[in-house]
């Protein structure tokens, strides 16, 4: 009896601590200085090039309006986000630079294939106009 009292408990730590990790690692904590950072690109510049952009980069995860349900959208682990989302909209720029910069995950890191930081601010633009 003793011993089943002691699994027991022990299966319920470790459902609440399996629970409590996976919480813990769904939560995408920006630096702060991110957090702060203004878009030096003004919204309306070369719109056309920030849709490009995220048309090549994006689109094929996020979908074409930003809903997460892009054709690889299935084979991806993690919740990718609706940009059309009010939630969404209360990052700021920063923020949103800082996950397209860096990645996480199945979010590949655009530092690299997107190494002109314009053109990523271009893309939280667009991303900006992606809403309900």
């Amino acid at each position: 009896m003793k011993t089943i009292k002691i699994f027991t408990i022990a299966g319920a730590f470790a459902f609440i601590f399996f629970s409590f990790t996976t919480i813990m690692q769904d939560k995408w904590v920006v630096p702060a200085k991110y957090v702060t950072m203004k878009n030096p690109v003004p919204a309306k510049t070369d719109a056309a090039i920030g849709k490009s952009l995220y048309d090549k980069h994006c689109k094929s995860c996020h979908g074409k309006e930003g809903y997460g349900d892009g054709p690889k959208a299935d084979g991806l682990k993690g919740n990718l986000g609706d940009f059309s989302t009010a939630e969404y909209h209360k990052q700021t720029d920063g923020e949103l630079f800082y996950k397209t910069t860096f990645g996480r995950d199945d979010m590949p890191e655009f530092a690299k294939k997107l190494p002109d930081d314009e053109d990523r601010w271009l893309i939280v633009n667009y991303m900006r106009t992606l809403k309900e």
